[in-house]
């Protein structure tokens, strides 16, 4: 890996149409509760169609020359669904009612009963991304003020509590991720921006619970929302400062589509970013000269060994060829200012 601007995927990438309905998928919105209708391929079938996709993605990535490597979450519905409703303690048979963070009513978890991780939910699938790629790998689990704000809490006395419970089975499952040897692991909290008020009042405990202890570089993903769904991203991040606190060695935010003001990476000193540079909202693939201006922009307020760049969230979406051509411009991007800083930067 790069020891200066490093490359990454945020989490996602295009999942092939022989392996999900792409219509469904974008149709149905972001899913929070089991959606099983999104597959094309039998049960019986899918977990071998599954590992094909991976391989897939671990080779555009590898192609483009991404330094840190994702499986590209082929095996799952949403970033959100997986991990959320594999936990002992959401009913199995009940949905919960919730509140999206455009303020419609959404479909999610029913916690019911205690949360915990009854068993490891991302490590058969972190284990065949480890035994595919020589390079460094990355793993997202949903984080736990999302996750909070995302299920309907009929135990426990308030959504701190549910959060910290949530925390608990989080950090369960990153420290078998790490001991299979996960380089990077990364919560994705994209509830951070949108229930910013609530998140001041326990999310940053939250994410420390998470990660105690845990020896592997982590990351917190902050965002606006998918660009499919959220053409609007001009209301900043109201939740940035606070995150300077939290115990992560990366926090990740999208840059690119929202236009975002670079000195804004100056909020989060001493974490270091993960800078979104690809919009993801336009199938327009970027030059890698404009890739190279988006990072020198930012290199005005962080120091490069202190920067990792990536494409804002949601690349699921994109076309693959569009994805891979995306990829390639970061890549030649973060090489062309990587050449300016020189040796030794």
């Amino acid at each position: 890996m790069q020891d200066v601007l490093p490359t990454t995927v945020m989490g996602s990438y295009p999942q092939p149409g022989w392996l999900v309905d792409r219509d469904v998928l974008v149709g149905e919105g972001v899913p929070r509760v089991r959606a099983e209708g999104i597959w094309k391929v039998e049960l019986q079938f899918r977990q071998e169609a599954i590992e094909a996709a991976v391989l897939a993605a671990i080779a555009d990535q590898e192609a483009a020359g991404v330094d840190i490597i994702t499986d590209g979450e082929m095996g799952r519905e949403s970033y959100f669904n997986h991990f959320a409703n594999s936990l002992g303690g959401v009913d199995a048979d009940r949905l919960g009612r919730g509140v999206n963070r455009r303020g419609g009513e959404a479909v999610v978890p029913l916690v019911n009963g205690p949360i915990r991780r009854e068993e490891p939910i991302e490590l058969d699938s972190a284990r065949f991304l480890r035994a595919n790629t020589s390079r460094q790998a990355k793993v997202t689990v949903p984080g736990p003020f999302t996750l909070s704000q995302l299920a309907q809490n009929d135990f426990y006395p308030d959504q701190r509590s549910l959060a910290m419970a949530y925390a608990a089975a989080i950090n369960e499952e990153l420290r078998d991720l790490e001991a299979a040897g996960i380089d990077v692991l990364q919560l994705d909290e994209p509830y951070l921006q949108a229930n910013a008020e609530v998140a001041r009042g326990f999310a940053v405990d939250a994410i420390a619970a998470a990660v105690d202890g845990i020896g592997a570089t982590t990351t917190l993903h902050t965002c606006y929302g998918y660009a499919i769904y959220m053409t609007d991203k001009s209301g900043g991040y109201p939740f940035l400062a606070e995150l300077a606190s939290a115990p992560v060695d990366y926090v990740a935010i999208e840059a690119a589509q929202p236009r975002l003001d670079p000195g804004v990476v100056t909020e989060l000193a001493p974490r270091s970013v993960v800078l979104g540079v690809l919009d993801l909202g336009t199938a327009e693939v970027e030059t890698p000269e404009a890739v190279a201006r988006r990072i020198r922009a930012a290199l005005e307020h962080v120091d490069a060994h202190r920067l990792s760049v990536s494409p804002d969230c949601g690349m699921k979406f994109l076309p693959r060829h569009v994805a891979q051509a995306k990829l390639a411009a970061m890549v030649e991007g973060a090489r062309i200012v990587r050449s300016e800083l020189g040796p030794g930067c």
